[in-house]
């Protein structure tokens, strides 16, 4: 109880009593005058002609907007992309102006100049998410989704390139709202194939409404395509160079007619990625043969990915449209990764030296077809949506081992690997929208999810040497196949009261898995049901100022890895299981957040507890068997061991104390705390896995606009220390440093960027197990890297400033 009332009275830190003002509201609903569609983020300009101040907003995906401002004398413009403005002269407003259903029609003349990358990196605040649309960002040009990743506020990306939200890594990952393969069975290694050119925007949802899928314990993050729909050509071609050796380019392109739009994103990479890891193993057993293990690994990675995307959208009428996109993401990896490993008995003695060398070839190819069909009805909010797609996800490894005892020189190993990936899915998605006035929306809607994931693994080795023959070894070959079904449906209610807006929902989800495995002759098969309530509230002070309350509750299934019973064999002696008897973990998560805007500073914080239950634990421990090197093995696997609570604190803010310099940070703080024993079936012992963990990550971002159109970059972020119930981790420093000068008049710009300036990007970690083993261990994925990017925009030029929405939340940051 003592928790929850800290919760609780920490939420009134929030809550702050607004004002009395005059205030006036000045509202209205913009439209294409050509099919009569609403028009989003058209943009609402209110300059004030005494004090000279702007303000002003934007239209939501109904084309509506609602400004909030002091009464007095304004000029006011209506301005969308490629179309003509409309402007208001000045006119003094003492009381609620509605200005109707404004038309604007489509500016041919503008054409050659269209605008399709902004200068800068908005965010929108709304009621069940935060988005981020990516503008001119320094750091993350020539880079990937990662890149993008580690640039969003809330969301952290790892030296392993593990993405947290929040610190928590169980975060779902949705490409344009949807499951996809292009996020594929290896997540951290999918994201480096997509390149940042090719994203439009990143929306951040920590309290998801019923219309998203209840997967994720930490929250959604969805990543949105570019999809231009400007009128005529236009487009962007890019050129990469870097070392280590890197190689790439990236061409986007538009063009839409009255009935057509086209759109496509293609981009080439060749990459070097050196990277080295070290680990020092304690044995503390009395009767271990090597007390001391050190291992050094070097790896060299080089990686060949194609990444396009090509769609086409057709317009049935004025209200109905059909969308086709294609997305392929192919690539080829050569990898050798080098370990260099010394065995030493309780007296510092070496027993044994070895090298051990791991030759890995690697093909992927992932294929998305997306068909989407969208009515708007009478363009006044009433919308069906009716999504189908299918993805298959396909990875073949060769993987070649040989050990090499450097003390006599003698081959003592011969390896090869075969494992094959392979996953297909499918899914149908149909929502529907219906408003009821102005204030009064229903939604409902279906989605199946199904998916198929299929893994083999094949082993051969040499058993008479020097010169015999690869034997398979049947007891290391194993096929493992999983399938899941998951049928949703659900319902929601939204409605706003003067300044308190409401979004509730329920959404229901029935889920069938069946696994099946080469070592067992029966199948595994499980099917179970869950309800997942939302509830989000909003609440506006005043212009610029809003309170947001959100809870919902949230699933993790165990899949692919975290089933498969078959050991790892990356390594000999420290191996990974699945369990096939691992249950899903239900997380019930608490949000409070607020928004302050002033004119040169924007405050966005919120406060979140969550509570999970029967959560995964990951142990290590003993199995009491050696290698043939004498080394013991552990065993590291997941289970349904404890209880987790998580609370936290996060603080977005963003400052402008100069036209020419622009500073924004986010801090998060939270802690966790464990509560769950675990007794090793092989020794008897039972270790407590009950810990408390505070740590926090903090991120400072700088843009300078310097003379000659050139603008410079810092981005610094540190992770603190963290901890578990078996390993600390110290905490990860990292700096990146990046430049641009705008050519030719603004049709092309050239960039510098140096990642990892201190070479300080390194993860440190130690692990204990009472009376078995002490270890130390370091890894960095990546090298400091230099990279330089060319871009050339055709029928295009970049956006120097438009006032965006202040009567939202909405903040400007620079990329």
């Amino acid at each position: 109880m003592t928790k929850k009332y800290t919760f609780f009275s920490l939420a009134f830190f929030f809550v702050l009593t607004a004002f009395s003002q005059k205030t006036i509201t000045i509202s209205g609903k913009i439209i294409d005058a050509l099919s009569k569609q609403p028009l989003e983020y058209a943009t609402i300009v209110i300059k004030n002609t005494e004090t000279q101040k702007i303000s002003g907003g934007i239209t939501d995906a109904k084309g509506i907007f609602s400004v909030k401002t002091p009464a007095g004398f304004y000029e006011i413009s209506v301005e969308f992309i490629s179309f003509k403005s409309k402007k208001y002269p000045k006119q003094n407003i003492t009381k609620d102006l509605d200005l109707g259903t404004i038309t604007l029609s489509e500016d041919s003349k503008s054409l050659d100049e269209v605008v399709i990358i902004a200068e800068k990196t908005t965010v929108d605040i709304r009621l069940d998410k935060k988005v981020f649309n990516i503008g001119k960002d320094l750091s993350i040009r020539g880079g990937n989704a990662s890149d993008v990743l580690g640039n969003v506020p809330s969301v952290q990306v790892d030296v392993e390139g593990t993405v947290s939200l929040r610190g928590n890594e169980n975060v779902t990952i949705l490409i344009d709202g949807r499951p996809s393969a292009l996020v594929g069975l290896n997540g951290a290694e999918a994201l480096r194939q997509i390149p940042a050119e090719a994203i439009e925007k990143v929306e951040v949802i920590t309290s998801p409404s019923a219309r998203y899928d209840a997967e994720g314990t930490a929250g959604i993050l969805n990543i949105i395509l570019r999809k231009n729909k400007l009128t005529g050509f236009n487009g962007s071609l890019q050129l990469d160079l870097g070392y280590p050796e890197r190689l790439g380019t990236a061409f986007n392109a538009n063009w839409r007619t009255k009935k057509w739009n086209l759109f496509t994103n293609t981009g080439f990479r060749y990459n070097e990625t050196p990277g080295n890891a070290l680990s020092e193993s304690n044995f503390l057993s009395s009767n271990a043969q090597n007390a001391l293990v050190v291992e050094q690994r070097n790896f060299g990675r080089l990686g060949r990915s194609i990444f396009t995307s090509f769609g086409a959208e057709y317009y049935l009428s004025q209200n109905s449209s059909i969308i086709g996109n294609i997305v392929f993401n192919g690539g080829n990896d050569d990898d050798v990764n080098t370990n260099d490993i010394d065995r030493f008995d309780a007296n510092g003695n070496i027993n044994e030296a070895t090298f051990r060398t791991e030759a890995e070839g690697e093909d992927e190819n992932r294929l998305q077809y997306t068909l989407d069909y969208v009515n708007t009805f009478d363009g006044k909010g009433k919308k069906l949506s009716i999504n189908l797609q299918y993805s298959t996800e396909m990875e073949d490894i060769l993987n070649n081992i040989t050990e090499i005892d450097t003390q006599s020189n003698i081959l003592n190993d011969l390896e090869q690997v075969i494992e094959e990936q392979n996953e297909d899915r499918a899914l149908l998605q149909i929502d529907y929208v219906h408003p009821v006035g102005e204030n009064i929306q229903y939604e409902a809607g279906y989605r199946g999810n199904y998916r198929d994931i299929f893994n083999s693994f094949y082993l051969a080795e040499r058993q008479v040497f020097p010169d015999g023959p690869l034997v398979p070894d049947a007891g290391l070959n194993n096929s493992f196949n999983y399938e899941e079904f998951v049928n949703a449906a659900y319902f929601q209610y939204g409605q706003k009261f003067n300044k308190i807006s409401f979004l509730g929902g329920l959404r229901y989800e029935y889920t069938t898995t069946e696994i099946v495995q080469q070592t067992s002759t029966t199948s595994s098969k499980r099917n179970y049901g869950n309800l997942f309530p939302t509830v989000n509230l909003g609440y506006e002070f005043r212009d610029g100022e809003n309170m947001t309350i959100g809870y919902n509750r949230r699933i993790r299934r165990p899949r692919g890895r975290n089933l498969n019973p078959f050991p790892s064999r990356s390594s000999e002696a420290n191996i990974y299981t699945g369990n096939v008897n691992l249950n899903p973990v239900i997380t019930d998560a608490f949000d409070i957040g607020y928004l302050k805007r002033w004119d040169k500073f924007t405050l966005s914080t919120s406060l979140y507890y969550n509570i999970s239950n029967d959560n995964w634990e990951r142990i290590q421990e003993d199995t009491g068997d050696v290698t043939d090197n004498g080394d013991p093995i552990t065993r590291r696997f997941p289970i349904n061991l404890s209880t987790q609570e998580r609370l936290g604190l996060e603080f977005t803010l963003n400052y402008r104390p100069f036209k020419i310099w622009n500073i924004n940070s986010d801090f998060n703080l939270f802690r966790v705390t464990t509560d769950g024993d675990y007794t090793n079936p092989t020794t008897n012992v039972t270790q407590s896995f009950d810990f408390e963990n505070t740590a926090f990550f903090i991120r400072l971002n700088q843009k300078i606009t310097l003379p000659g159109k050139t603008d410079l970059q810092i981005n610094t972020n540190y992770r603190g220390p963290s901890q578990n119930a078996q390993t600390k981790s110290q905490g990860v420093f990292s700096m990146n440093i990046a430049a641009s000068k705008d050519l030719f008049n603004e049709k092309a710009s050239i960039s510098l960027n140096f990642s990892d300036v201190f070479n300080s990007r390194i993860s440190r970690r130690t692990t204990n197990i009472p009376g078995f083993l002490d270890q130390y261990s370091e890894f960095q994925w990546r090298e400091p890297q230099f990279r330089v990017s060319f871009v050339y925009r055709f029928n295009q030029k970049k956006e120097r400033f438009k006032p965006q929405r202040e009567d939202n939340g909405g903040e400007d940051f620079e990329g």
